[in-house]
């Protein structure tokens, strides 16, 4: 049976997976800035779509299409850190850094690719990886 020290650190380190990340048109400089519970896994999927032609974004999609996966960017912008604090909320703490990377990162209007659901440098697409 596990402890609670176990189940609490597994926790911890399960939330420091939320984070903000950015796809970007290295072309027209549009962007995409959102964040997710698992910030890898969001860039995969982002990555995965656009490759299968199959983007829920039609925008994003196309300009994939237009300018090549060579331009664009996928990375991580900032992680949630893991805290003890018992009245952490990491939901919260997440959409704060989203909306604060939103006012860093032009990627409104023009300049984005629209609002992509929050909580929700590579050169191309993460590789996959095993494990």
């Amino acid at each position: 049976m596990t402890d609670k020290k176990t189940l609490k650190q597994n926790y911890l380190e399960a939330s420091s997976r939320a984070g903000v990340y950015i796809v970007r048109n290295l072309t027209s400089k549009r962007a995409l800035v959102a964040g997710s519970k698992d910030v890898q896994g969001a860039l995969n999927r982002h990555c995965f779509e656009l490759r299968t032609g199959m983007h829920r974004n039609r925008l994003l999609q196309q300009d994939w299409k237009e300018y090549g996966e060579e331009n664009f960017e996928f990375a991580v912008l900032d992680r949630i850190k893991p805290t003890n604090d018992p009245g952490f909320d990491a939901e919260r703490e997440l959409q704060v850094l989203v909306a604060l990377w939103r006012q860093e990162i032009p990627c409104q209007g023009e300049q984005g690719y629209g609002d992509a659901k929050a909580v929700s440098p590579m050169p191309a697409c993460p590789s996959p990886t095993r494990q």
